[in-house]
């Protein structure tokens, strides 16, 4: 239902994929380079893995809280400029912080808000998908520009001003989210829909039917596998590289080819959506994440870990355009930001918090053949996308009757 001018909606595409852009400078900045800063407060590699868990863990409580509380609300950018005030002051508080306990209370506090923007943003975004007709991959992508640039401008900074730049980049990236909120859409809970009838408050007894679904329960189990075999790569890859002695500036651009390829990808979304639907991109997912893994695992010669990275665009590209649209077809519009909430707690709460805790033990024991371990719950959640691709019928979950 469009309900804007051309010219409207166009701002609110560039409102949109400005916030991605923000949040993603963040990303950009702590997935390769927050475990660098971790190393250089004299953490050993099974107490980075823990406090590099902690926010991951903490979200399978209270993201589905929040989001909850989002869509009963019916203001989730009110609720977004807050979790953006918090994790900001969380950030700051890193920094005079020493020592493995003190420093995993803090990563707790941070991930209570951090990791509860990204299922709310996508929530409305979506939201504007089915509504306005916008293009989710052509605004999604500006996040992964974002990454590219904050991946590559915070691995010559490390290399020029060494491990103490890291927090204070992430710092300024957090305040551009800030400020980046605020300008997202508002949203009016009494919206009218085309009969006239007002958008009721949803009850939590009517979010938990979600969790009836066995299907949805499958999704959810599907794609937090797929996910979950970053976890070593979240957590060791740039560490594992510097091994290597590669320097920062060269892991910079390995990040960035991946990400440079999740990009092609979502430049075309809605045609690879409509040629493939979700579940076949989680099947296509899950097949690039065993292929991916096995090969890093051995350390292939520098040209051809480019290659590999190019892959980047199948294990968490195609697994994320996969859920996120899932979610959209197979949830009602009034559940979205819960279903977002309930995906982001498993896909990156749960089944990863799990993996990126045994995450530290795994590189310890292994080095960098861990990977394999990845390649092996990639193979696992092959076969949960290929039962998702035959069961579901393309249509919303509890007209199935739940199952």
């Amino acid at each position: 239902m469009k309900n804007q001018s051309p010219a409207q909606t166009t701002t609110l595409a560039l409102r949109l994929a400005s916030f991605y852009g923000a949040i993603f400078l963040l990303i950009g900045i702590f997935m390769p380079f927050f475990p660098v800063w971790l190393k250089s407060r004299q953490l050993g590699e099974v107490e980075i893995s823990i406090i590099l868990a902690a926010p991951l863990l903490s979200r399978i409580l209270f993201t589905p809280l929040i989001s909850f509380f989002a869509d009963h609300l019916g203001e989730r950018r009110r609720v977004l400029i807050g979790l953006s005030w918090g994790s900001f002051i969380a950030l700051l508080a890193f920094i005079p912080t020493q020592g493995f306990w003190p420093l995993l209370f803090i990563a707790i506090s941070f991930g209570i808000f951090w990791t509860s923007i990204m299922p709310l943003t996508e929530a409305i975004a979506m939201t504007q998908v089915r509504e306005q007709g916008l293009d989710y991959g052509r605004i999604r992508l500006w996040g992964s520009l974002s990454f590219i640039a904050a991946t590559l401008v915070a691995g010559l900074f490390v290399d020029l001003w060494g491990e103490a730049s890291i927090l204070y980049m992430m710092l300024a990236a957090m305040a551009t989210t800030i400020l980046a909120a605020y300008a997202l859409p508002f949203e009016i809970r009494k919206k009218q829909l085309a009969d006239t009838t007002p958008l009721p408050p949803i009850h939590w007894r009517d979010a938990l039917k979600l969790m009836h679904s066995k299907l949805f329960i499958l999704f959810l189990l599907t794609s937090a596998g797929i996910q979950a075999t970053h976890a070593v790569y979240y957590s060791f890859g740039t560490l594992h590289w510097q091994s290597l002695h590669m320097a920062a500036g060269l892991i910079g651009a390995l990040w960035a080819v991946g990400v440079l390829a999740e990009v092609t990808l979502f430049a075309w979304s809605n045609a690879v959506i409509k040629r493939l639907g979700p579940t076949r991109l989680l099947i296509l997912a899950a097949l690039g994440a065993v292929v991916r893994w096995t090969l890093t695992a051995f350390d292939p010669p520098l040209a051809l870990l480019f290659l590999v990275q190019v892959l980047h665009a199948a294990s968490f590209g195609a697994a994320h355009l996969g859920a996120i649209h899932f979610i959209a077809q197979a949830v009602p519009e009034q559940y979205s930001a819960t279903g977002q909430g309930l995906y982001a707690a498993f896909a990156m709460g749960i089944i990863m918090g799990l993996m990126t805790s045994i995450s530290g033990t795994l590189y310890a024991g292994l080095g960098g053949q861990a990977y394999l371990v990845m390649a092996l719950l990639g193979a696992l959640s092959l076969v949960g996308a290929l039962v998702l691709d035959r069961l579901w019928k393309d249509e919303p979950i509890l007209a199935q009757g739940g199952k």
